[in-house]
This record gives C-alpha cells, sequence and structure tokens, in this order.
C-alpha cells in the first residue's frame, strides 16, 4: 500500500513539475524567431510597424549616442494590450512576456530600403504589470529594463509610450555591451529615410 501511495506522489509531483514551463533558451528562441528575418512573414502574423515609423537611436531617448541604436519597432498590439491610438502616449494592459512569441521585433533599416532583424523584445506597461506582481519581470536572471519620459527634459525618454519593462534580445546582430542591452552600437539608423526622432 505504501508503494503505491508512493508512485501516486512522485506521479503527481511530475505532473506538477511538466506544468511549470521553464524559460526558453536563446536557441529556442532563436529557433521560434528566425522566419521573421523575413518582415512579410512577421506582417502577415500581426505584426505591424511603428506608426510613427521611428528609427530609435540612443540619443533620441536621452542616451550617449555612442550606445547605438534599437531599430525600427514591428509590433503585436494585440499582445501589448494596446487598444487605441495614444491618449496621448501609448499604453496597454498585455501581459505577454514569452519570448518564444516576441511582443516586438526589432529591424535595422538598410540602404536599399530592406529591413535586417537585429533583435526581439517583449513589453509590458509598468502600471498593469506592478499591479498584479510585486517587481519587474525577468528572463535568464536579468531583469527588464524600465524606460519612462522624464518631463524636465527636452527628449522623450519614454518614446511616446507610458512608463514600461522592456527586454531586447541581441539574437541576430552581436552586441558588445551584452545581450540584453537596450541599444547596441553595430546598429545603425543612417539608412532610414523617413526618420522621426523622438522629441517633445
Amino acid at each position: 500500500m505504501k508503494s503505491v501511495a508512493f508512485a501516486l506522489a512522485m506521479l503527481l509531483a511530475g505532473s506538477s513539475a511538466a506544468a511549470v514551463s521553464p524559460e526558453p533558451t536563446l536557441e529556442q528562441v532563436r529557433a521560434a524567431t528566425e522566419r521573421f528575418k523575413d518582415v512579410k512573414v512577421a506582417e502577415a502574423e500581426g505584426y505591424v510597424r511603428d506608426p510613427m515609423d521611428e528609427c530609435v537611436r540612443a540619443e533620441d531617448v536621452g542616451a550617449p549616442a555612442e550606445l547605438g541604436a534599437m531599430g525600427i519597432h514591428y509590433i503585436r498590439m494585440d499582445q501589448l494590450g494596446v487598444k487605441g491610438p495614444p491618449n496621448p502616449r501609448v499604453s496597454g494592459d498585455g501581459m505577454h512576456t514569452d519570448f518564444l512569441k516576441p511582443s516586438i521585433l526589432i529591424y535595422e533599416p538598410q540602404a536599399d530600403g530592406s529591413l535586417e532583424l537585429v533583435a526581439v523584445e517583449n513589453l509590458v506597461f509598468e502600471k498593469t504589470w506592478l499591479a498584479k506582481h510585486p517587481a519587474r519581470p525577468s528572463y535568464q536572471g536579468t531583469p527588464w529594463d524600465r524606460m519612462a519620459d522624464n518631463p524636465a527634459t527636452p527628449v522623450d525618454e519614454g518614446h511616446m509610450f507610458e512608463p514600461h519593462f522592456d527586454r531586447h534580445v541581441w539574437l541576430y546582430r552581436p552586441n558588445p555591451h551584452g545581450m540584453f542591452a537596450q541599444f547596441n552600437p553595430n546598429v545603425s539608423c543612417k539608412a532610414h529615410k523617413s526618420s522621426h526622432h523622438a522629441t517633445k
């Protein structure tokens, strides 16, 4: 009888462990997102280009220019929980953090007009997230970055978004500042034809 009870307990423990999904590895995220190197595939799956058509550079958000750039964002508005146009800033109630299905894809504009995938990103809005969690999210043991505008400065540190937490993963462009840095000095916005930089 004891052996049956023990076997049952072990079975339940195994089921419980299987129900808790570990964070995906970088290799798994790459395998899940590599198809988005073709921006047309991203568009077909619901990603839309940043309506402001902004190629975000470090200096646009008050950071040192030598940090580099992010690039052009393609966004799954449904995963961010965005319900409408900026009012006055982009906000949403999404709680999506799965990097196997990232909310944002980041591309570098090329001289020939094409786009090259450089990173994937997830983003949650601070107010929504902290209403249900004690701290900002983390990935691979690294807490996500926080971005928010400082009204006292001329630049828009939040690039038209309400205060939020985000995590960039530079899977497709080597970054000397690390896989999870906000900006990448190896990314450039020079080829962005209709550059719109964030100012107030």
